[in-house]
């Protein structure tokens, strides 16, 4: 039988931490739910004492789901964990995850403190928590970097403290697979007290070596991965989920598992992906576009002989469906339907709908529509329903004039137009909008992306809006990319809830 490893999921707490890539607590509550179903062991809900929504949503999703434990994170200060404690209070089974920086640029550069002081923090931050919990998982932040021997120091004592879980952080992601594994290796062999906790991994992907060292400290000895789907988080992400479950279900030979069911991992790629509006690289492994995808002749002649030739991963395992049906333009609605079912959508009439009328006219515009076609075609029927202000017709001239759009907007049930020019299509509507609407606001950030292949598919585009102390991200994807700029535009405005510009009468 093989050993277990735990799988702690951090994807609403380090993998919220992407800028742009906030949830609301109903998302958070979606996704949490998914990662029960899942199998993940630990949820890690969040950082209660950062914000209200913060600790909302922790306590809402204590409340939502019953199977995990619920983990919340707090620095090593009482306040901290007294309100960690108190979002969890209604927590089926729960954790509270504090800590404080070991290493030499943490104690001293950051805390201006000294080892001795960092050890008598850390270990009364266990047993307050204690007071709390029964569960409490201590984390030595940046022991990537730290001195193997005062880390063993500090592990001992919050072992000792009452620590059940103690999480050994490579945070700049600085360490190499082996150096990794040495130091979790050191631990289980020098820690005196080492077997009445975890350890566990909690690896940063800055040199792409997150799910590497995490695998190493596996193998040394870690039973908890700390772990987020499509390997998101702050910088270059986190250790990725799915690389890690399906690494230790291909090497079978390692006799370690988990008790994830595979076959979510391909629905909570695509749902997280959505909801946080973070498109999966082409090429990522296990869950991109691309990582069942044969074009060469070769590869081809291979995989239709025998699949295990170019693939070690059977693509069902992970929830893929291997049949392909091609939509197009003549497609009807059932095989839009299959398509939308086989991607974990279940859509009421109304919305399907909504969603066969976008297929059409994407449809019209592409050969093909793939499945990354379908998920913002999806997206784009949610955030419909809660739009305060819509686009209802923009047509922008250049060519050897001066750009000039005119732009149609919907405001609850009624309509006002603007005309405006400006340097280049996308700068003439933003300019006609601003006229529409009743906030100073500044465009400061763009950034358009293809998310699907060819001239005449999906560009998506990412806008940052700044009005006064306020700052808020849009997201928008279409086949016009001037229309995806718009959209983008005005997803953000919804964000600063603008409402219509009521022009004085004379």
């Amino acid at each position: 039988m093989s050993e277990r490893l735990y799988i702690f999921d951090t994807t609403l707490r380090d993998g919220e931490q992407v800028p742009g890539c906030q949830l609301n607590t109903t998302e958070k509550i979606e996704v949490a739910k998914l990662l029960e179903n899942l199998g993940v062991d630990v949820i890690e809900a969040g950082f209660p004492i950062s914000s209200p929504g913060d600790f909302n949503s922790v306590l809402e999703i204590s409340k939502a789901v019953s199977e995990p434990t619920i983990c919340a994170l707090t620095r090593a200060v009482e306040k901290d964990i007294d309100v960690a404690a108190d979002a969890l209070r209604l927590a089926k089974h729960k954790r509270i995850h504090t800590g404080i920086g070991v290493s030499p640029q943490h104690i001293y550069d950051k805390l201006r403190s000294t080892p001795e002081k960092i050890l008598e923090r850390a270990v009364a931050a266990v047993k307050y928590a204690k007071r709390y919990v029964e569960d409490v998982e201590f984390y030595a932040e940046d022991a990537g970097r730290a001195d193997v021997e005062y880390l063993a120091r500090v592990v001992e004592a919050a072992i000792a403290a009452g620590a059940t879980v103690v999480n050994i952080p490579d945070t700049t992601g600085y360490c190499l697979p082996n150096e990794y594994g040495a130091k979790i290796k050191y631990l289980v062999d020098h820690v005196s007290n080492i077997d009445r906790a975890i350890i566990s991994t909690h690896c940063h992907n800055d040199l792409g070596m997150a799910t590497a060292n995490t695998l190493s400290g596996v193998l040394n000895g870690a039973r908890q991965a700390e772990v987020t789907i499509n390997g998101i988080g702050e910088r270059a992400g986190n250790t990725s989920l799915e690389e890690v479950v399906m690494t230790l279900r291909c090497h079978k030979d390692v006799n370690i598992d988990t008790n994830i069911n595979s076959q979510l991992i391909t629905k909570a790629s695509h749902l997280v992906s959505s909801l946080m509006n973070m498109p999966v690289q082409p090429n990522k492994a296990i869950v991109g576009r691309n990582a069942f995808a044969h074009s060469s002749g070769i590869h081809q002649d291979g995989v239709l002989k025998q699949r295990q030739t170019y693939e070690i991963i059977d693509p069902q395992d992970i929830g893929l469906n291997e049949s392909v049906i091609a939509l197009t333009a003549r497609s009807g609605r059932a095989a839009l339907v299959h398509r939308l079912e086989l991607l974990g959508y279940d859509l009421t009439p109304e919305e399907l709908d909504a969603t066969y009328e976008k297929f059409l006219v994407l449809a019209d515009k592409k050969k093909e529509i793939h499945d990354y076609d379908l998920i913002y075609l999806v997206g784009d029927i949610d955030r419909m329903k809660q739009q305060s202000v819509a686009l209802k017709f923009l047509q922008v001239t250049t060519g050897t004039l001066v750009p000039t759009a005119t732009v149609v907007l919907k405001f609850g049930d009624h309509e006002r137009m603007a005309i405006a020019t400006g340097n280049g299509p996308v700068d003439a509507a933003v300019s006609a909008i601003k006229k529409l609407i009743n906030e100073k606001v500044v465009l400061s950030e763009f950034l358009m992306q293809a998310i699907t292949r060819g001239s005449n598919d999906v560009g998506r585009v990412h806008v940052q809006v700044e009005c006064g102390s306020r700052t808020v991200h849009g997201f928008a994807a279409h086949t016009d990319t001037t229309r995806a700029s718009i959209e983008a535009f005005l997803d953000a405005l919804r964000a600063l809830n603008v409402t219509e510009k009521i022009e004085e009468e004379n």
